[in-house]
C-alpha cells in the first residue's frame, strides 16, 4: 500500500471520529441533557459523560493533525497554502488549531473551573451548546470544502 494512501485513510478516519463525536455531543447528547435534567444538574450530567469522551477527542484531533501535517510534508504540498482555490487547506488547519486550543488549553484551564462553579440557571450549559453548534457548523463547512477541493472543485 502506498504511504500516502495509508496516511489519507488514517486522516479520514481520525477526522470522521473527531467530527462525528462533535456531532453526537451537539445533536444528541446536549439536547437530551437539556430535556431530561433540571438547569442546575445539566453541567454535572454533561461533565460525567464528557470526561470519558475527552481523551478520545484529544487522540483523534492529534492524529488528524499529525497525519495531515505528514501528508503536506511528505508530498511537499506547502504551495497549496498560497493558492486561493485551496482555501479549504487553511480551513482545516484553522479548525484543527481551534480544537487544539479548546481541548488542550481552554478545557483544562477555563472550562473545568466554569463547570465546577454553581450555575442554577444553566447559563454555562447554554453557552456550551451555542459554541458546540458553531464548531459543528465550521467543521461541516470545512469538511465540505476539503472533500470537494481534494476532488477538483475550485
Amino acid at each position: 500500500m502506498d504511504d500516502f494512501v495509508l496516511a489519507r485513510a488514517v486522516h479520514v478516519i481520525a477526522v470522521m471520529l473527531w467530527v462525528g463525536g462533535v456531532a453526537f455531543v451537539t445533536l444528541a447528547l446536549m439536547p437530551v441533557i437539556r430535556a431530561d435534567q433540571p438547569p442546575a444538574a445539566r453541567i454535572p450530567a454533561f461533565h460525567a459523560i464528557e470526561r470519558r469522551f475527552s481523551a478520545q477527542a484529544k487522540f483523534w484531533v492529534l492524529l488528524a493533525g499529525a497525519s495531515g501535517f505528514w501528508m503536506v510534508w511528505r508530498y511537499d504540498m506547502w504551495g497549496r497554502f498560497a493558492e486561493p482555490r485551496s482555501w479549504w487547506m487553511h480551513a482545516m488547519v484553522g479548525l484543527w488549531l481551534v480544537f487544539m486550543m479548546m481541548l488542550f488549553v481552554l478545557e483544562p484551564l477555563v472550562l473545568h473551573r466554569a463547570m465546577a462553579a454553581p450555575d442554577p440557571e444553566a447559563r454555562t450549559f447554554s453557552r456550551m451548546e451555542r459554541v458546540h453548534r458553531i464548531l459543528l457548523a465550521l467543521a461541516l463547512l470545512t469538511l465540505f470544502g476539503a472533500v470537494a477541493g481534494s476532488h477538483g472543485m475550485t
